[in-house]
């Protein structure tokens, strides 16, 4: 048996992908997930110093729902982030997507990761954690959740954000990034 090399391997696994795509149909419709038996929708949580804006989906029956924070990553809780959420509530969960970087501006209206990048550059690490915290307190005060059954996922700038979260709250029971940076600043 010959031993497989890196190089190997690259054409081996460029060949199967190139094949893979061949053969499968390729979707470019968008994913929605409806609301129905759900209650979704804007909310506001309550942090140190204010209130900030989540998403929040929810089944529309029943208590005692396990939690997942829904992490954004650099473009804010946009349509895709709050399917995700919607996606997680079918499943029985309280889903919440909150906005971690709204007091450094509203990236919403900005379309450029060069527009954006400033803006969540300037997010303290300490506002984000506290305002997880807020955000877990709300779910179970507001919303029926279970802070002994808490999840995270997140996704790039959100990715990191998971990581710092599951090390900061031991009640955290999961935790997945999606390809986030494992150091910063």
């Amino acid at each position: 048996m010959s031993e497989i090399t890196r190089r190997k391997f690259i054409a081996t696994a460029t060949l199967a992908t190139g094949f893979a795509l061949a053969v499968q149909p390729i979707s470019a419709k968008t994913i929605t997930t409806d609301t129905k038996g759900l209650i979704a929708g804007a909310v506001k949580i309550p942090v140190a110093d204010g209130e900030i804006p989540a998403y929040r989906a929810q089944p529309n029956t029943g208590k005692n729902f396990p939690i997942v924070l829904v992490i954004q990553e650099i473009f804010g809780v946009h349509e895709h982030i709050q399917d995700i959420t919607r996606r997680f509530a079918k499943l029985g969960y309280l889903a919440i997507a909150p906005e971690l970087f709204v007091r450094q501006g509203d990236v919403s209206k900005l379309s450029s990761i060069e527009e954006i990048r400033p803006i969540v550059a300037q997010v303290p690490d300490a506002q984000v954690l506290s305002d997880l915290d807020a955000t877990v307190d709300w779910a179970v005060k507001s919303s029926k959740g279970n802070a002994d059954r808490l999840g995270i996922t997140g996704f790039c700038w959100g990715g990191r954000i998971t990581w710092l979260y599951v090390a900061h709250n031991p009640k955290v029971k999961a935790g997945v990034a999606w390809y986030g940076r494992l150091v910063g600043d």
